[in-house]
This record gives C-alpha cells, structure tokens and sequence, in this order.
C-alpha cells in the first residue's frame, strides 16, 4: 500500500532548544516510544516575549530544560495542541513558575459518548485535568512582541485538537495531526475518522510552507504530503471495506491482513483505526452491523 514519503531522520537534542525557523525553537522531551517517535516536540514561538506550544509530560530534565531555554524572557502563553498526557500536563507547573495564560481549544472530551459497556482504551493517556484559561475558537488569534498564533481548529486525533498557524510566516505547529514520520493514531471514542478527514482537508486548503509537528522533524512540502496522506487514509479505507466484502467479519480478521507488514505490538493500535473506519463507514451506510460499533462486533456488506 502506498504511503506518503515519512521522513524518520530526525535529532532530538534532548535537553537543548534548537532553532527550527525565523523566531521559533524545539525542545524535545526524552519520551520516547512506538506512539512518540523520539519524544513529543514543545516549541518556543518568539523572541523577548514567548509562547511554548505544547509543554509535554511532567518530566523534570525537560522543566529544566524548558526553564533554561527561557531564561531572561518572559512567557505570556502556554499553548496546548490537545490533551494526552504526552502533551499538556506540563502546563501546570510552567504556569506556576511563569504565570502565563494556558491556551487550547477546550478540555479534553471523546469525539462521541461511551457507548454501554464500553471502556475508553486511552483513558490512561488524556489529561483531564487541564482546563485552558483562554479557549479559542476556530480563528481567534493570541499574539506577543512579535508573534501571533491563529488557532486552526483539526479534531480527529482527539476533539479537541487544535493546530496553530504563526501569523505571517506561513508555518503551521500540526501537533498530532499531521507528522513527518508516522500517520496518526485515530482512535474511538476519543478519536473520529470522519472528523480527522475534514480536518486534513482544511490543511490542504491552506498555503502552509512548514509545518511543524507533536513529534520528529518538518513537514517542508505540506501541500505534496498531506495530499498523499489523504490518498493513504482513502486506501486504508478501501482495503477495510475490500476485507468486509472479502468475507471478513472481525476487526482481529482485517488486522492480520491489512496490517500483516506491522509490527505485531502494534496490532492493538491497528484495531482501534479499523474500527475508526469502520464508524465512518456504517454512518455513510457502506457496511452494516447488529448493534452498536465495536471492536468484537460482527460487520457485514451493506
């Protein structure tokens, strides 16, 4: 299956704020994992007066990071691109030693509500405690000396995911939405497939010359990548339908050959995307099922 070209050269300089652009910095968090690449990327957006997007997880090497880098200047926004725990809870305690607004779109929430008996396999991974002090709609602007950022509202990962254009500079900070390196984990209830693929033509509708993600190096040629990766999303789609119509029933079933190529760990992951496809599927009325949506539901041709 054809992919969009991921680039998995990147340095994450842990510990150290690296100069990604005009006016912007990168401190990446030493989290490493399958979900994380080399660790969750927070950027410094200004210059005497700053934003940090995306603070990350409570991890002390990376406060003392953080505070160094932004040694003698003051941070007047803490900016948060969506709450999982890899992202936001730093947020508190850099709010505490700077005093700076937290931004987001809102607090976390599920695309859709639990269904009966059903449990939220990333439940352990949102960060439900954190409440923006500003909450910007889709459009609404913060600024400092120099800077502005414009929230570009991209629900999908999560429903409260927001990416943030850089006024002015034609970069976009994507955080999970779009990456370099890797698609994104779209994951029910939390995730929505349908949401995730509105939110991918609103990038592609835009002029981004960079963009700048949650995790491993630029996307330089935003217009070409995110193109082939809707064309990606489309045949992950088609080969779940081609497998429902193969005769296939499970989700455990479309797993073992969709993603025969996948690292088996992974397979957990690959369930929680088919069945994302899956809603999205049954809601356009391409499949049918008994019952509500499930990852041991039973699905048919519609």
């Amino acid at each position: 299956m054809d992919s969009p070209a991921f680039d998995l050269a990147f340095e994450p300089a842990y510990g150290r704020a690296v100069p990604v652009a005009p006016g912007v910095e990168r401190v990446t968090v030493n989290n490493p994992g399958p979900f994380t690449f080399f660790g969750t990327n927070s950027y410094i957006v200004g210059a005497s007066s700053v934003a940090v997007i995306d603070p990350g997880p409570e991890d002390e090497a990376h406060y003392q990071a953080l505070m160094a880098a932004l040694a003698g200047r003051a941070v007047t926004h803490i900016v948060v691109s969506h709450t999982h725990r890899d992202h936001s809870p730093l947020a508190r305690r850099l709010q505490a030693a700077t005093g700076a607004a937290t931004v987001g779109q809102g607090p976390h929430r599920p695309a859709r509500p639990l269904r009966d008996g059903e449990i939220n396999p990333f439940s352990e991974s949102s960060d439900l405690s954190f409440v923006p002090d500003i909450a910007l709609s889709d459009g609404e602007t913060i600024s400092g000396d120099g800077w502005a950022l414009s929230a570009v509202l991209t629900p999908g990962h999560t429903a409260n995911h927001a990416a943030f254009a850089f006024a002015g500079r034609d970069i976009l900070f994507s955080g999970d939405h779009v990456m370099a390196w890797s698609t994104s984990i779209v994951a029910p209830p939390d995730g929505s497939m349908a949401d995730y693929m509105e939110s991918l033509d609103r990038l592609i509708a835009r002029d981004d010359r960079l963009l700048l993600p949650g995790h491993g190096g630029p996307v330089t040629e935003p217009s070409t990548f995110l193109k082939a990766l809707k064309a990606h999303r489309l045949k992950r789609e088609q080969a779940v339908l081609a497998r429902v119509q193969a005769g296939d029933q499970r989700i455990a079933e479309m797993v073992k050959v969709i993603y025969r190529d996948t690292d088996p760990k992974l397979h957990g992951a690959a369930a929680l995307s088919v069945l994302a496809h899956i809603e999205d599927l049954l809601e356009r009325g391409m499949i049918a099922t008994d019952g509500p949506p499930s990852l041991a539901a039973s699905y048919r041709p519609a």
